[in-house]
């Protein structure tokens, strides 16, 4: 059989686990997914290369030193960097390797009871890791709806779209180092924050702290400085996606951003799931981009479906709340820049990017105002705020308040999801004094 007949086999729709969790159509992680993560649990505290199928981990470190795994050493690692630059044909043979072993009627994981009980680790009793060692992290700006929204609401409607938007992808190089995983909780920034009538700005508390809903994808392939990414070949350096939230501090922000964008108001934290979802557990949900107009230059020209078909959602849920709030479902197949013209064009200019660059699609918003991507957009800048589930209203985030951003695709009997990314907002440090 030949390795693309192995990677579809891993992906027909009737194909089922001896892992019963996994064979649920709601589970997020059915053996058509087998996302990558880095995980530890009371037992074994160290962090370690782990696959989720169904409500279990499996721990890939413990098939390798079983012999089910090419011995390579990678995955007894804290973070997935070594894996991943083995390269896209290694993590093809890993995916049909465990799918064949995780497969209904495959009993050699299944039967070795004392294997299973070292391998099989429950999702609930394990702590769950950022995934990757990220060198450098870029935020997109791609949503033609979500641009649009910020160009009429603080320019002119009629020219919501700068000239430059529409020939190519938009972004700025954000802050590595804050990258956080899901659960991690939210400080709210302090910053310079310049308030209508005054002269001069004040030094405060954030004051409208916002959400981004966006993915990310995970740099696997690398490329040498001065050698720029192809936009047909780009895909191929992509090892896989994961849920992100650009924390926006929208009043830090405005004040901030001219003349060369985003800083304090962005570099404060942005969360990601925990899970990577590979590129090929995506491919049966691959659809065409939005049409674009004008046409691209060249060298973001690629031919096919580039985009994915994900649903998203957001909920908001106040400290204490017993029920959260829906504020938005969009799509990611809505997105007019692909992520291969993204790295394309954040390459053309001889930029180099490494293993574990993690590149944000920007928000993803879609054409309803229960379809928008931030706070600032769904509340037109706090003007009409959100009812929530419970009473009360949202214009922006509170302290307390703990939002959650999912996504999944949709198949036929079993869904491909990418778990949670959700963080809890802290009160801002004491402001120092003069």
């Amino acid at each position: 059989m030949s390795t693309s007949e192995q990677l579809n086999a891993t992906l027909a729709p009737a194909l089922k686990s001896w892992i019963e969790s996994a064979n649920d159509p709601a589970s997020d992680f059915p053996i058509q997914n087998l996302p990558f993560g880095v995980f530890s649990n009371a037992v074994n505290p160290s962090p370690r290369a782990g696959v989720a199928i169904g409500e279990w981990i499996v721990d890939l470190a413990a098939l390798e030193r079983a012999g089910l795994l090419p011995a390579s050493g990678v995955f007894d690692k804290p973070r997935l960097n070594d894996f991943i630059a083995l390269g896209r044909d290694a993590w093809r043979n890993v995916r049909v390797v465990l799918s064949a072993l995780l497969a209904n009627g495959n009993a050699t994981l299944r039967d070795d009871a004392a294997l299973r009980q070292r391998a099989l680790v429950p999702q609930s009793d394990a702590t769950l890791h950022l995934p990757v060692e990220i060198p450098g992290y870029t935020d997109f700006y791609s949503s033609r709806e979500h641009a649009t929204n910020v160009g009429s609401m603080f320019r002119d409607p009629k020219n919501a779209l700068l000239p430059n938007w529409s020939e190519m992808p938009i972004g700025y190089n954000g802050r590595a180092s804050s990258v956080i995983v899901s659960g991690t909780p939210v400080r709210r920034p302090n910053g310079q924050i310049k308030l209508p009538n005054d002269e001069r700005p004040v030094f405060s508390a954030c004051r409208k702290l916002d959400i981004e809903l966006e993915m990310g994808f995970i740099v696997g392939a690398g490329n040498a400085l001065g050698e720029p990414i192809a936009c047909n070949e780009a895909e191929s350096h992509i090892f896989g996606m994961v849920l992100l939230n650009d924390w926006s501090a929208r009043d830090i922000q405005q004040w901030e951003y001219v003349p060369l964008g985003p800083f304090n108001a962005k570099g404060f934290a942005t969360t990601i799931s925990p899970w990577i979802v590979t590129l090929d557990a995506l491919e049966p949900f691959r659809t065409a981009t939005p049409a674009q107009d004008p046409q691209p230059l060249a060298y973001l020209r690629h031919e096919g479906d580039h985009a994915f078909d994900i649903e998203l959602q957001v909920t908001l849920r106040p400290e204490g709340a017993s029920k959260a709030t829906t504020i938005s479902r969009t799509n990611f197949k809505l997105m007019y820049w692909s992520m291969a013209q993204q790295l394309a064009h954040h390459t053309v200019a001889g930029c180099n990017t490494r293993v574990g660059d993690l590149m944000g699609s920007g928000t993803i918003s879609g054409p309803t105002p229960d379809s928008c991507g931030s706070l600032l957009e769904s509340t037109w800048n706090g003007q009409r705020p959100i009812t929530l589930a419970e009473g009360g209203e949202r214009a922006f985030i509170v302290d307390g308040d703990e939002l959650t951003l999912t996504g999944w695709c949709q198949g036929e009997g079993y869904r491909v999801g990418f778990g949670q990314c959700a963080g809890q907002i802290l009160a801002a440090r004491a402001v120092p004094s003069a």
